[in-house]
């Protein structure tokens, strides 16, 4: 049975201990579970059909040729620092999405029927990845507050800071702090501070002193 108020990380009382042993986490359905490895799949999935088309069409040699071509540009994007920082910064927006889910399952951020909050989108950012989230109704930006030691430490992070949105409470951003900001104020790409007008890359959600949107808790 429910205790009637919110659940917090760690609360010691008993009847929150009950409530805890007796709750789990809600199988996400199939759709939401192929959104959330859609990276992944769409990896494999460009993989295998390359491959195999390759394969078919052209024949092993050629297949042979594109693997050691991939192989090659790989190797040199990974070797040029610029375009290592944008492939280390995306594979974090790939694996961060995860850790937070998974942290939040650990620190009880869910619903009573066991639903955790949505994954909306991640950035880069010039520290870490910013997340944003979707608050299920009985999830609020306080119960991610209370739980950022869980957070932080499942997410590999130096720390999680929770910005709040003061016109739509239900949207959350978690700020995963991987870095100390450089001294110069212009980090640069991937590690935008500012989004530029029209960008797909904007960040400006996240600039929440003067423009009477998100801040910071606390």
């Amino acid at each position: 049975m429910a205790s009637g108020r919110p659940r917090q990380p760690n609360d010691p009382s008993i009847m929150a201990s009950v409530e805890t042993a007796m709750s789990t986490v809600a199988r996400p359905a199939l759709i939401s579970r192929v959104w959330h490895w859609r990276y992944e799949l769409g990896l494999i999935a460009g993989v295998v059909l390359g491959t195999v088309g390759i394969g078919i069409t052209l024949g092993p040699g050629w297949l042979i040729a594109a693997a050691a071509a991939t192989m090659a540009v790989l190797a040199a994007a990974l070797s040029w620092p610029p375009s290592r920082q944008r492939i280390i910064a995306r594979a974090w927006c790939v694996i961060t999405p995860h850790r937070v889910r998974t942290g939040c399952a650990h620190a009880w951020i869910q619903t009573r029927d066991g639903r955790l909050p949505v994954v909306l989108y991640t950035v880069p950012a010039h520290f870490g990845e910013r997340v944003w989230l979707w608050c299920r109704a009985g999830i609020t930006s306080r119960d991610l507050e209370a739980a950022r030691d869980v957070l932080r430490s499942a997410c590999w992070a130096s720390d999680v800071r929770v910005v709040m949105n003061d016109r739509r409470s239900h949207i959350v951003v978690l700020e995963v702090i991987r870095r100390a900001p450089p001294a110069d104020g212009a980090p640069g790409w991937p590690y935008l501070d500012r989004g530029e007008a029209g960008s797909a890359e904007s960040e400006e959600p996240a600039l929440y002193y003067g423009l009477g949107l998100p801040r910071p808790l606390g």
